[in-house]
């Protein structure tokens, strides 16, 4: 079963310089796709060579020259086969799965040093958690949410670096598809309400990431600690409640913003609980 499929899409070298240069200026990689098109540039193969430039720039990489690698994400479950996945570093065991979409619970994903290790470069970091408000696109704080959170950047450290790898091996994308790791704190009492992790085109700010990037197409939650009581990730629509356990993960897919992939946090009633959230993209992830 495939995951991706990946071609090389060839430009000419002066269209590059051309990226490059407007990048430097300040231009909007948005509005260089416009002009693109205007252009009579395919609109994807616009969106694809900009991205490759601004994910360049982010990271510090030669910019291409001549050609760039396009990914189109192919439906179906993305996770391997069988009763373990084999990672770059680790074989990880699948507890339990159910289809359509894909929905499984995932043990040893994280050891028990990594889990501390990413609470104690978290833990200083810490702001109240908010949502994404619908209609506006801002972050706001919600009284539905008492966490705390925190988003790392791609690859910021060694660490992260080998966790966000191995994490889109598990979710079957290249690690380019995914957003930054977050972080939350769930201390006693606090819980989130029922909600989709896939971005609602309701608003720009929402329209203009999913035109970056793809839409969110896949979660994967990983528990840090065991919490004492509650802490259960739910998922009204499937019947199915995944209890905190350090190191283990529920993975889900949404293909299509499926509605099935309904899902809270109950409130933790004893103890705290510490989760590690990857989110994955149709097209590699450009944050703004």
């Amino acid at each position: 079963m495939t995951a991706l499929m990946t071609s090389q899409l060839r430009f000419a070298p002066a269209l590059g310089e051309w990226v490059a240069q407007h990048l430097a200026q300040g231009q909007p990689p948005a509005a260089l796709v416009d002009a693109m098109r205007e252009r009579q540039v395919a609109p994807a193969a616009a969106q694809a060579i900009v991205d490759a430039f601004v994910r360049a720039r982010e990271r510090g990489e030669p910019f291409p020259v001549d050609t760039v690698e396009v990914g189109t994400v192919v439906p179906g479950a993305r996770l391997a086969e069988g009763p373990a996945v084999q990672t770059h570093d680790r074989r990880i065991r699948v507890a339990m799965r159910t289809g359509a979409p894909l929905l499984a619970v995932l043990q040893d994903v994280l050891d028990g040093a990594e889990c501390e290790a990413l609470i104690a470069l978290a833990r200083p970091r810490l702001k109240p958690s908010t949502l994404v408000d619908p209609v506006s696109g801002r972050d706001v704080a919600s009284g539905l949410r008492g966490s705390l959170g925190m988003f790392f950047r791609p690859a910021e450290t060694p660490l992260i670096a080998q966790i966000d790898r191995r994490l889109a091996e598990l979710m079957g994308l290249p690690v380019s598809h995914g957003e930054g790791l977050q972080l939350l704190h769930y201390p006693v009492g606090a819980g989130s309400a029922p909600h989709f992790d896939f971005l609602q085109p309701s608003n720009d700010a929402n329209r203009a990431s999913i035109a970056r990037s793809g839409q969110r197409i896949s979660t994967l939650v990983c528990y840090l600690n065991d919490v004492a009581d509650g802490g259960e990730t739910d998922f009204p629509e499937r019947g199915w409640q995944v209890t905190p356990q350090r190191g283990n993960a529920v993975v889900f897919e949404y293909d299509g913003a499926d509605e099935r992939s309904l899902h809270a946090s109950r409130p933790v009633r004893a103890g705290e609980k510490w989760v590690a959230t990857k989110w994955m993209r149709e097209r590699p992830f450009i944050s703004l």
